[in-house]
């Protein structure tokens, strides 16, 4: 008898630290991976207008006339076709000082990948129309295009057939398809940062 009981006292320690690692197991949900690619599967984030690609924006320049406004886009444009990625013919076309609009059209190298003996790359040909009114300015870049592998298999896309959910989405709307997604990644990138260098040029003195 005296033996269980001294049996029964040495396991009480391994009963109870068994029984506080029960009450410690916590029991947690899985944490889910954020999509890298959510950015570019949002809804909308390649709008159709008319049939074809065209992103467009209003950027607010309170207190500046039209024709300030006129000036400093077209100055930036100007800039912009001059630009060591650009290729021939990029340039702009309207310069329209009355009605206050400027067209530009650009075919330049839109990178997606270069290392050591190795560059991935397409020209990418698109357009950009700026019409400016007192205090904003409504800017789109449209006609978007690429030619690919243009030194040993030149291959042409149009965006409307590369870049937009039909052709660039899975089913599910969870992933882009390799090739043509790294187009419309980059294509929005580009989109953003001239969208986004616009603003700042025009509200710089806020």
């Amino acid at each position: 008898m005296k033996k269980l009981l001294i049996a029964i006292l040495m396991l009480m320690p391994m009963l109870a630290t068994a029984q506080d690692n029960t009450w410690e197991r916590i029991e947690t949900a899985p944490v889910e991976k954020e999509n890298p690619d959510a950015k570019y599967l949002a809804e909308g984030i390649v709008p159709v207008v008319d049939g074809k690609v065209c992103f467009e924006t209003t950027i607010k320049a309170p207190g500046k006339s039209a024709d300030e406004i006129y000036q400093i886009l077209l100055k930036q444009l100007d800039k912009m076709v001059k630009e060591p990625n650009q290729l021939e013919n990029s340039l702009v076309a309207i310069k329209d000082s009355v009605k206050h609009e400027i067209g530009a059209v650009f075919h330049e190298w839109l990178v997606f990948k270069s290392v050591s003996l190795s560059l991935d790359q397409t020209q990418f040909n698109y357009q950009i129309l700026v019409y400016c009114r007192d205090g904003e300015a409504d800017v789109k870049l449209t006609r978007i295009s690429y030619d690919y592998d243009v030194n040993r298999k030149p291959q042409h896309y149009a965006a409307e057939e590369w870049i937009t959910d039909k052709y660039c989405v899975n089913k599910k709307h969870t992933k882009l398809y390799p090739i043509s997604g790294k187009f419309r990644r980059k294509t929005i990138d580009r989109k953003d940062f001239i969208f986004n260098k616009f603003n700042s040029l025009l509200n710089d003195n806020k």
